[in-house]
């Protein structure tokens, strides 16, 4: 096949799966209502079918990137995308939530697999130059469609069809990236992986860990944080943890390399990952629930909200590679950050102006999109570029992983935050008429944008106009806690990925290695 032929088939493999992974993150938030509603689910059952995702997709980055660079990249990509297709349709026949969630567990195995061999098979396709340039542009371009019109697609499926087939669609598209991953993808893989030993401790180590503190901050209030099974649950993730370093320090081949962080512009870039998951793709879940609960907005409506959110991704990564050309990753990377931060203040702000509908919102949420932007391209560019190229599989996994941990740690954390800020207003306004587990019971109602189950457990406390007021300011104080947390979370790791980068500066301007 013709080189060209074989480079552009490859990118289209490429990009259908970033479509396919992009369009599960972002059409699935939007129908949490709808699965509220349709399941019988709590909030704590809403926060678990996503998190079962991102905690899957951490229990393979990091050996699927070895696996792809022992036993070849196209041939471990075909696999994920094949199961990816097939754990979809698992998800799409479920009929109750813990089904649901243990389909969303294999999903997000498959997705996380077939997610970081497409970055490793990006990377190797095109290693330098204005082609890889183009090619990570071309690919935060699809990203972008997948993410920025994953909520209006999935609110349209479900008000035209069902929920369902917003799981059920990824299968043909799966046999589509089959075919060309068949026709055009070259194999490629790393001579020296094949006899290196797997990192078995390290892989269960970490997700030992990841899972035990998800469920602390997710199932730690409802648990009793003195009870025995919350001390077990921290005793055993403190365990994994300190395992898991061992495991490190101690393989002769790990799949977390520590020594990378002392390349300054690969740690750059991964604080760059991170704050992009510390506010807005966690963000991203909560959101359509705030348009619903804080504006009583349909799904369908919700979802055309989000574009203001979501869309900015789509148009910034040309100019992010416009920036990158002009100012370099080590400006761009933590301005983008910034910018996140600052419209999450300002949707913090246009929060206080409920009354006049969503519209105050939407000029942070678009902020904050075109922030990300402004990040998420050069991020990924750089983790890949910054490593020896024969390592680019386990530079992605460093770079996924970190993305992924902090975003299943940061939907759990934003989740607390969200219920602690609904229950301080809920009890401020409501007294000593409620015990505190009513109170709770009420905040998580709210938090899963279940206004009329909220308003009916308070009628007999407050009249239906008082009840609408409390609900309406719990509301407004809860999401407004979120978008704190988001809005400072951004600046924090944009200053630290600054002071990294400014590092690298002096030490090029010394002539230091």
């Amino acid at each position: 096949m013709h080189p060209a032929r074989n480079s552009l088939l490859t990118l289209m493999a490429v990009c259908l799966a970033a479509l396919m992974f992009g369009l599960e993150i972002s059409s699935v938030p939007i129908i949490l209502p709808v699965l509220e509603a349709k399941l019988h689910a709590n909030f704590q059952d809403l926060q678990w079918i996503m998190n079962a995702y991102t905690i899957a997709c951490t229990s393979v980055l990091m050996a699927t990137g070895t696996l792809a660079d022992r036993y070849g990249r196209r041939r471990v990509f075909a696999l994920t995308v094949l199961a990816f297709g097939l754990t979809s349709l698992l998800c799409g026949i479920a009929t109750e939530t813990t089904t649901l969630i243990v389909a969303r567990f294999l999903q997000g195995m498959a997705g996380g697999a077939m997610f970081i061999c497409s970055i490793a098979i990006l990377s190797f396709q095109f290693p330098a130059g204005r082609e890889r340039a183009r090619a990570f542009a071309v690919w935060g371009v699809v990203a972008g469609i997948g993410l920025g019109f994953g909520p209006v697609i999935g609110g349209a499926i479900v008000a035209l069809s069902s929920w369902h087939w917003v799981f059920v669609v990824h299968a043909p598209l799966a046999v589509v990236c089959l075919a060309m991953i068949w026709t055009g993808v070259a194999e490629s893989r790393d001579a020296q992986a094949r006899h290196q030993p797997l990192d078995i401790g390290g892989i269960l180590t970490l997700s030992i860990a990841v899972l035990g503190l998800t469920s602390l901050i997710t199932q730690g209030q409802s648990l009793g944080w003195g009870s025995p099974i919350a001390l077990g649950l921290m005793v055993v993730t403190a365990m994994s943890v300190v395992g898991f370093i061992i495991a490190e320090r101690t393989h002769t081949h790990p799949m977390f390399d520590f020594s990378v962080f002392s390349i300054r512009d690969f740690t750059g870039a991964i604080l760059g990952c991170v704050g992009m998951n510390f506010s807005y793709w966690p963000f991203m879940i909560y959101l359509p629930l705030y348009f619903t609960a804080g504006f009583g907005m349909d799904v369908t409506s919700a979802g055309l909200a989000l574009l203001a959110y979501t869309v900015p991704f789509l148009v910034m990564p040309p100019v992010a590679q416009w920036l990158l050309l002009r100012y370099d990753a080590r400006v761009v990377i933590p301005g983008g950050l910034f910018l996140i931060g600052l419209g999450f203040f300002l949707m913090k702000l246009g929060s206080h102006f409920t009354g006049q509908g969503p519209w105050p919102v939407l000029p942070g949420a678009l902020l904050a999109g075109l922030g990300l932007g402004l990040t998420t391209t050069p991020a990924t560019s750089m983790t890949t570029s910054a490593v020896p190229s024969h390592r680019a599989g386990m530079a992605s996994g460093m770079d996924v992983s970190a993305r992924l941990i902090t975003l299943a740690l940061n939907i759990a954390g934003m989740g607390l935050v969200l219920v602690a800020g609904l229950t301080a207003a809920l009890q401020k306004n409501l007294g000593l008429s409620m015990d505190a587990a009513q109170v709770r019971t009420i905040a998580e109602r709210l938090a899963g944008g279940d206004t009329t189950a909220a308003m009916q457990a308070m009628s007999a406390f407050a009249d239906a106009e008082h009840a609408s007021v409390i609900v309406q300011g719990a509301i407004t104080q809860g999401f407004g806690w979120v978008m704190l947390y988001g809005g400072v979370a951004a600046w924090i790791t944009a200053a630290l990925s600054w002071a990294v980068f400014q590092g690298t500066r002096e030490v090029t301007a010394t002539g230091g290695a």
